[in-house]
Protein backbone atom coordinates (compact mmCIF):
# COMPACT_ATOMS: atom_id res chain seq x y z
CA UNK A 1 0.00 0.00 0.00
CA UNK A 2 2.83 2.43 0.92
CA UNK A 3 4.68 1.56 -2.30
CA UNK A 4 1.54 2.05 -4.40
CA UNK A 5 0.87 5.41 -2.75
CA UNK A 6 4.46 6.50 -3.39
CA UNK A 7 4.19 5.48 -7.06
CA UNK A 8 1.00 7.55 -7.42
CA UNK A 9 2.75 10.59 -5.88
CA UNK A 10 5.73 10.19 -8.24
CA UNK A 11 3.39 9.82 -11.23
CA UNK A 12 1.47 12.93 -10.19
CA UNK A 13 4.71 14.94 -9.76
CA UNK A 14 5.90 13.86 -13.21
CA UNK A 15 2.55 14.85 -14.72
CA UNK A 16 2.64 18.25 -12.99
CA UNK A 17 6.22 18.86 -14.14
CA UNK A 18 5.20 18.04 -17.72
CA UNK A 19 2.33 20.53 -17.55
CA UNK A 20 4.54 23.21 -16.00
CA UNK A 21 7.13 22.75 -18.74
CA UNK A 22 4.52 23.99 -21.24
CA UNK A 23 4.47 27.38 -19.50
CA UNK A 24 7.15 30.09 -19.37
CA UNK A 25 8.31 31.58 -16.07
CA UNK A 26 9.99 34.92 -16.81
CA UNK A 27 11.27 35.49 -13.27
CA UNK A 28 12.53 31.92 -12.90
CA UNK A 29 12.89 30.91 -9.26
CA UNK A 30 13.42 34.48 -7.99
CA UNK A 31 10.77 34.37 -5.25
CA UNK A 32 10.74 37.49 -3.04
CA UNK A 33 11.90 36.71 0.52
CA UNK A 34 9.45 37.50 3.30
CA UNK A 35 9.21 41.22 3.96
CA UNK A 36 10.69 42.22 0.59
CA UNK A 37 9.36 43.00 -2.88
CA UNK A 38 10.39 42.06 -6.42
CA UNK A 39 9.60 44.18 -9.48
CA UNK A 40 7.76 42.09 -12.10
CA UNK A 41 6.45 44.83 -14.43
CA UNK A 42 6.69 48.63 -14.66
CA UNK A 43 5.14 50.11 -11.53
CA UNK A 44 4.22 46.68 -10.12
CA UNK A 45 5.89 44.75 -7.33
CA UNK A 46 5.43 41.21 -6.08
CA UNK A 47 5.45 40.23 -2.41
CA UNK A 48 4.74 36.88 -0.80
CA UNK A 49 3.11 36.15 2.57
CA UNK A 50 3.10 32.87 4.54
CA UNK A 51 0.01 30.70 5.11
CA UNK A 52 -0.47 28.10 7.87
CA UNK A 53 -1.66 25.42 5.41
CA UNK A 54 -0.22 22.85 3.01
CA UNK A 55 -0.52 25.64 0.42
CA UNK A 56 1.97 27.73 2.36
CA UNK A 57 2.00 31.10 0.60
CA UNK A 58 -0.03 33.79 -1.13
CA UNK A 59 1.23 36.34 -3.65
CA UNK A 60 0.24 39.98 -3.16
CA UNK A 61 0.80 42.88 -5.54
CA UNK A 62 1.83 46.49 -4.87
CA UNK A 63 1.18 49.01 -7.66
CA UNK A 64 2.56 52.55 -7.90
CA UNK A 65 -0.36 54.94 -7.56
CA UNK A 66 -1.32 58.57 -7.04
CA UNK A 67 -4.71 59.76 -5.82
CA UNK A 68 -5.62 63.43 -5.30
CA UNK A 69 -1.98 64.42 -5.50
CA UNK A 70 -0.84 61.84 -2.94
CA UNK A 71 1.80 59.35 -4.05
CA UNK A 72 1.53 55.87 -2.63
CA UNK A 73 0.55 52.30 -3.38
CA UNK A 74 -2.51 50.33 -4.37
CA UNK A 75 -2.46 46.84 -2.90
CA UNK A 76 -4.13 43.76 -4.40
CA UNK A 77 -4.97 41.22 -1.65
CA UNK A 78 -3.80 41.30 1.96
CA UNK A 79 -2.73 37.98 3.45
CA UNK A 80 -4.32 36.15 6.37
CA UNK A 81 -4.47 37.65 9.86
CA UNK A 82 -1.56 35.74 11.40
CA UNK A 83 1.31 37.05 13.49
CA UNK A 84 3.80 36.04 10.80
CA UNK A 85 1.94 38.05 8.16
CA UNK A 86 1.57 41.10 10.42
CA UNK A 87 5.31 40.96 11.16
CA UNK A 88 6.11 40.78 7.45
CA UNK A 89 3.86 43.78 6.82
CA UNK A 90 5.63 45.77 9.52
CA UNK A 91 8.93 44.99 7.82
CA UNK A 92 7.53 46.12 4.46
CA UNK A 93 6.05 49.32 5.87
CA UNK A 94 9.38 50.21 7.50
CA UNK A 95 11.40 49.23 4.44
CA UNK A 96 10.33 48.38 0.90
CA UNK A 97 7.28 50.68 0.87
CA UNK A 98 9.69 53.62 1.21
CA UNK A 99 7.46 55.61 3.54
CA UNK A 100 4.63 55.77 1.01
CA UNK A 101 1.12 54.88 2.24
CA UNK A 102 -1.45 52.47 0.94
CA UNK A 103 -3.99 54.59 -0.95
CA UNK A 104 -6.45 51.72 -1.46
CA UNK A 105 -6.74 48.01 -0.80
CA UNK A 106 -8.29 45.81 -3.48
CA UNK A 107 -9.38 42.22 -2.87
CA UNK A 108 -9.81 39.62 -5.59
CA UNK A 109 -12.18 37.63 -3.37
CA UNK A 110 -13.38 36.86 0.15
CA UNK A 111 -11.18 33.94 1.20
CA UNK A 112 -9.08 34.45 4.34
CA UNK A 113 -5.69 34.64 2.64
CA UNK A 114 -6.99 37.46 0.45
CA UNK A 115 -8.98 39.63 2.91
CA UNK A 116 -7.64 38.56 6.31
CA UNK A 117 -5.81 41.79 7.07
CA UNK A 118 -8.08 44.09 5.03
CA UNK A 119 -9.58 45.73 8.12
CA UNK A 120 -6.19 46.20 9.77
CA UNK A 121 -4.54 47.69 6.68
CA UNK A 122 -7.46 49.92 5.70
CA UNK A 123 -7.70 51.31 9.23
CA UNK A 124 -3.96 51.80 9.56
CA UNK A 125 -3.70 53.83 6.35
CA UNK A 126 -7.25 55.24 6.31
CA UNK A 127 -7.51 53.55 2.90
CA UNK A 128 -10.73 52.54 1.10
CA UNK A 129 -11.52 48.90 0.41
CA UNK A 130 -12.32 47.87 -3.19
CA UNK A 131 -13.91 44.57 -4.22
CA UNK A 132 -17.03 43.18 -5.89
CA UNK A 133 -20.42 43.32 -4.17
CA UNK A 134 -20.76 39.57 -3.65
CA UNK A 135 -17.23 39.18 -2.28
CA UNK A 136 -17.78 42.06 0.16
CA UNK A 137 -21.10 40.61 1.34
CA UNK A 138 -19.71 37.11 1.86
CA UNK A 139 -16.61 38.38 3.66
CA UNK A 140 -18.81 40.36 6.06
CA UNK A 141 -21.15 37.39 6.62
CA UNK A 142 -18.35 34.91 7.26
CA UNK A 143 -16.38 37.24 9.52
CA UNK A 144 -19.57 37.61 11.58
CA UNK A 145 -20.03 33.79 11.54
CA UNK A 146 -23.66 34.14 10.46
CA UNK A 147 -25.73 30.93 10.33
CA UNK A 148 -25.34 29.22 6.97
CA UNK A 149 -21.77 30.36 6.40
CA UNK A 150 -20.37 29.47 9.83
CA UNK A 151 -18.42 26.30 10.59
CA UNK A 152 -21.23 24.31 12.25
CA UNK A 153 -23.45 24.69 9.16
CA UNK A 154 -21.05 22.45 7.25
CA UNK A 155 -21.66 19.44 9.53
CA UNK A 156 -25.22 18.50 8.46
CA UNK A 157 -24.28 19.37 4.87
CA UNK A 158 -21.44 16.86 4.88
CA UNK A 159 -23.51 14.28 6.76
CA UNK A 160 -26.13 14.43 4.01
CA UNK A 161 -23.36 13.56 1.58
CA UNK A 162 -22.04 10.55 3.45
CA UNK A 163 -19.64 11.73 6.15
CA UNK A 164 -20.17 9.48 9.18
CA UNK A 165 -16.65 9.40 10.68
CA UNK A 166 -17.26 10.69 14.22
CA UNK A 167 -13.66 11.78 14.73
CA UNK A 168 -13.57 13.75 11.50
CA UNK A 169 -16.95 15.35 12.23
CA UNK A 170 -15.68 16.39 15.66
CA UNK A 171 -12.57 17.95 14.12
CA UNK A 172 -14.69 19.85 11.61
CA UNK A 173 -17.05 21.05 14.35
CA UNK A 174 -14.07 22.38 16.30
CA UNK A 175 -13.25 24.69 13.37
CA UNK A 176 -16.31 26.89 13.99
CA UNK A 177 -14.13 30.00 14.39
CA UNK A 178 -11.88 29.19 11.43
CA UNK A 179 -12.83 32.16 9.22
CA UNK A 180 -13.15 34.82 11.97
CA UNK A 181 -9.78 33.78 13.40
CA UNK A 182 -8.10 34.53 10.06
CA UNK A 183 -10.34 37.48 9.14
CA UNK A 184 -11.00 39.33 12.40
CA UNK A 185 -12.31 42.46 10.68
CA UNK A 186 -13.59 43.41 7.24
CA UNK A 187 -13.98 47.13 6.42
CA UNK A 188 -17.52 48.38 7.00
CA UNK A 189 -17.76 50.05 3.59
CA UNK A 190 -16.36 49.40 0.13
CA UNK A 191 -16.01 50.65 -3.44
CA UNK A 192 -17.67 48.28 -5.88
CA UNK A 193 -15.77 46.56 -8.69
CA UNK A 194 -17.92 45.25 -11.57
CA UNK A 195 -17.26 43.17 -14.66
CA UNK A 196 -15.94 45.26 -17.56
CA UNK A 197 -15.24 48.29 -15.36
CA UNK A 198 -12.06 50.26 -16.01
CA UNK A 199 -10.00 51.12 -12.94
CA UNK A 200 -7.08 53.50 -13.29
CA UNK A 201 -4.12 52.77 -11.04
CA UNK A 202 -1.10 55.00 -11.36
CA UNK A 203 -2.47 56.38 -14.62
CA UNK A 204 -2.77 52.87 -16.12
CA UNK A 205 -6.14 51.36 -17.10
CA UNK A 206 -7.05 47.96 -15.65
CA UNK A 207 -10.15 46.05 -16.79
CA UNK A 208 -12.15 44.12 -14.21
CA UNK A 209 -12.93 40.51 -15.19
CA UNK A 210 -15.24 38.70 -12.79
CA UNK A 211 -15.32 34.95 -12.45
CA UNK A 212 -17.48 32.45 -10.61
CA UNK A 213 -17.27 28.98 -9.10
CA UNK A 214 -14.27 29.42 -6.81
CA UNK A 215 -15.91 32.30 -4.95
CA UNK A 216 -19.09 34.38 -5.35
CA UNK A 217 -17.79 37.12 -7.71
CA UNK A 218 -14.03 36.81 -8.06
CA UNK A 219 -12.17 39.85 -9.45
CA UNK A 220 -9.23 39.59 -11.86
CA UNK A 221 -7.57 42.69 -13.32
CA UNK A 222 -6.11 43.02 -16.82
CA UNK A 223 -3.95 45.85 -18.18
CA UNK A 224 -3.56 45.96 -21.96
CA UNK A 225 -0.92 48.68 -21.65
CA UNK A 226 1.21 46.55 -19.32
CA UNK A 227 0.13 43.20 -20.89
CA UNK A 228 -0.42 41.92 -17.35
CA UNK A 229 -3.25 39.87 -15.83
CA UNK A 230 -3.63 39.70 -12.04
CA UNK A 231 -5.52 36.39 -12.11
CA UNK A 232 -6.09 35.86 -8.39
CA UNK A 233 -7.19 32.25 -7.87
CA UNK A 234 -8.97 31.88 -11.21
CA UNK A 235 -5.88 30.75 -13.14
CA UNK A 236 -3.01 29.18 -11.19
CA UNK A 237 0.08 27.67 -12.85
CA UNK A 238 0.47 24.40 -10.96
CA UNK A 239 -2.80 23.55 -9.22
CA UNK A 240 -6.46 23.85 -10.13
CA UNK A 241 -8.34 26.23 -7.88
CA UNK A 242 -10.84 24.64 -5.53
CA UNK A 243 -14.48 24.62 -6.65
CA UNK A 244 -16.85 23.43 -3.92
CA UNK A 245 -20.52 23.05 -3.16
CA UNK A 246 -21.02 24.67 0.24
CA UNK A 247 -23.81 24.41 2.82
CA UNK A 248 -25.02 27.94 2.08
CA UNK A 249 -25.77 26.96 -1.56
CA UNK A 250 -26.38 23.20 -1.43
CA UNK A 251 -27.77 22.96 -4.99
CA UNK A 252 -24.92 24.94 -6.56
CA UNK A 253 -23.06 24.03 -9.76
CA UNK A 254 -19.73 25.80 -9.14
CA UNK A 255 -17.58 23.67 -11.46
CA UNK A 256 -19.67 24.62 -14.48
CA UNK A 257 -19.55 28.27 -13.39
CA UNK A 258 -15.76 28.07 -13.09
CA UNK A 259 -15.24 26.44 -16.49
CA UNK A 260 -17.58 28.93 -18.15
CA UNK A 261 -15.74 31.83 -16.45
CA UNK A 262 -12.44 30.77 -18.00
CA UNK A 263 -13.95 31.82 -21.33
CA UNK A 264 -13.81 35.43 -20.16
CA UNK A 265 -10.04 35.37 -20.68
CA UNK A 266 -10.35 34.28 -24.32
CA UNK A 267 -9.63 37.73 -25.78
CA UNK A 268 -6.40 38.22 -23.82
CA UNK A 269 -3.07 37.68 -25.63
CA UNK A 270 -1.38 34.36 -24.93
CA UNK A 271 1.87 36.13 -23.98
CA UNK A 272 0.16 38.14 -21.23
CA UNK A 273 2.13 38.01 -17.97
CA UNK A 274 -0.12 36.17 -15.52
CA UNK A 275 0.27 37.09 -11.85
CA UNK A 276 -1.43 34.31 -9.85
CA UNK A 277 -2.21 34.24 -6.14
CA UNK A 278 -0.23 31.01 -5.70
CA UNK A 279 2.81 29.84 -7.63
CA UNK A 280 5.09 31.91 -9.85
CA UNK A 281 4.27 34.53 -12.51
CA UNK A 282 4.00 32.86 -15.89
CA UNK A 283 3.20 33.24 -19.58
CA UNK A 284 1.04 30.80 -21.54
CA UNK A 285 -2.46 31.74 -20.38
CA UNK A 286 -4.39 29.84 -23.04
CA UNK A 287 -2.20 26.77 -22.67
CA UNK A 288 -2.94 26.76 -18.95
CA UNK A 289 -6.68 27.23 -19.50
CA UNK A 290 -6.66 24.27 -21.91
CA UNK A 291 -4.87 22.23 -19.25
CA UNK A 292 -7.53 23.15 -16.68
CA UNK A 293 -10.35 22.11 -19.02
CA UNK A 294 -8.57 18.82 -19.71
CA UNK A 295 -7.98 18.23 -16.00
CA UNK A 296 -11.63 18.66 -15.07
CA UNK A 297 -12.82 16.64 -18.08
CA UNK A 298 -10.66 13.75 -16.86
CA UNK A 299 -11.99 14.09 -13.29
CA UNK A 300 -15.57 14.13 -14.58
CA UNK A 301 -14.90 10.96 -16.57
CA UNK A 302 -13.49 9.26 -13.45
CA UNK A 303 -16.46 10.32 -11.34
CA UNK A 304 -19.01 9.17 -13.94
CA UNK A 305 -17.25 5.81 -14.25
CA UNK A 306 -17.35 5.36 -10.46
CA UNK A 307 -21.09 6.02 -10.41
CA UNK A 308 -21.92 2.71 -12.09
CA UNK A 309 -23.18 1.99 -8.56
CA UNK A 310 -24.67 4.62 -6.20
CA UNK A 311 -21.96 6.89 -4.80
CA UNK A 312 -22.04 9.64 -2.18
CA UNK A 313 -19.64 12.56 -2.25
CA UNK A 314 -17.65 10.82 0.51
CA UNK A 315 -17.36 7.75 -1.75
CA UNK A 316 -16.01 9.93 -4.57
CA UNK A 317 -13.31 11.65 -2.48
CA UNK A 318 -10.78 8.76 -2.78
CA UNK A 319 -11.50 8.58 -6.53
CA UNK A 320 -10.35 12.20 -6.91
CA UNK A 321 -7.87 12.56 -4.03
CA UNK A 322 -5.55 9.60 -3.60
CA UNK A 323 -3.89 10.65 -0.35
CA UNK A 324 -4.62 10.99 3.35
CA UNK A 325 -6.56 14.17 4.14
CA UNK A 326 -6.86 16.09 7.40
CA UNK A 327 -10.11 17.83 8.42
CA UNK A 328 -9.15 21.07 6.65
CA UNK A 329 -8.28 19.27 3.41
CA UNK A 330 -11.27 16.92 3.60
CA UNK A 331 -13.75 19.81 3.78
CA UNK A 332 -12.43 21.13 0.47
CA UNK A 333 -12.15 17.65 -1.06
CA UNK A 334 -15.76 16.85 -0.16
CA UNK A 335 -16.94 20.13 -1.61
CA UNK A 336 -15.02 19.51 -4.81
CA UNK A 337 -16.22 15.92 -5.15
CA UNK A 338 -19.79 17.18 -4.81
CA UNK A 339 -19.12 19.92 -7.39
CA UNK A 340 -18.14 17.29 -9.96
CA UNK A 341 -21.15 15.14 -9.09
CA UNK A 342 -23.45 18.15 -9.44
CA UNK A 343 -22.07 19.06 -12.87
CA UNK A 344 -22.74 15.54 -14.13
CA UNK A 345 -26.18 15.58 -12.48
CA UNK A 346 -27.14 18.91 -14.06
CA UNK A 347 -25.91 17.62 -17.43
CA UNK A 348 -28.22 14.61 -17.08
CA UNK A 349 -25.43 12.01 -16.84
CA UNK A 350 -26.31 11.10 -13.25
CA UNK A 351 -29.48 10.78 -11.23
CA UNK A 352 -29.70 11.65 -7.56
CA UNK A 353 -31.41 9.62 -4.84
CA UNK A 354 -31.73 10.16 -1.09
CA UNK A 355 -31.55 6.85 0.78
CA UNK A 356 -33.38 5.71 3.88
CA UNK A 357 -30.28 6.72 5.85
CA UNK A 358 -30.70 10.30 4.66
CA UNK A 359 -27.54 10.18 2.54
CA UNK A 360 -27.65 11.58 -1.00
CA UNK A 361 -26.11 9.33 -3.65
CA UNK A 362 -25.60 9.61 -7.39
CA UNK A 363 -25.76 6.91 -10.06
CA UNK A 364 -25.51 6.86 -13.83
CA UNK A 365 -28.77 7.91 -15.45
Amino acid sequence: MIVARRVRHITKDLRMNALESQLAYPVGDAIPPLGTVTAVAPGLRWLRMPLPFALDHINLWLLDDEIDGRAGWSLIDCGAATEATRAAWEQLIDGAMAGRPLLRVLATHCHPDHVGLSGWLCERFDAPFWTSAAEFAFARMMAAALPGVDGPSAIPHFQRHGLVDAGMLEQMASRKNYYPSLVPAVPSSYTRLQDGQEVRIGGVAWRVITGFGHSPEHVSLYSAARNVLVSGDMVLPRISTNVSVFAVEPEGNPLQLFLDSLGKFADLPDDVLVLPSHGKPFRGLHTRIAQLHAHHAARLDEVRAACVTPQSAVDIVPVMFRRQLDAHQLSFALGEALAHLHTLWYQGHLRRVTGADGVIRFQRA
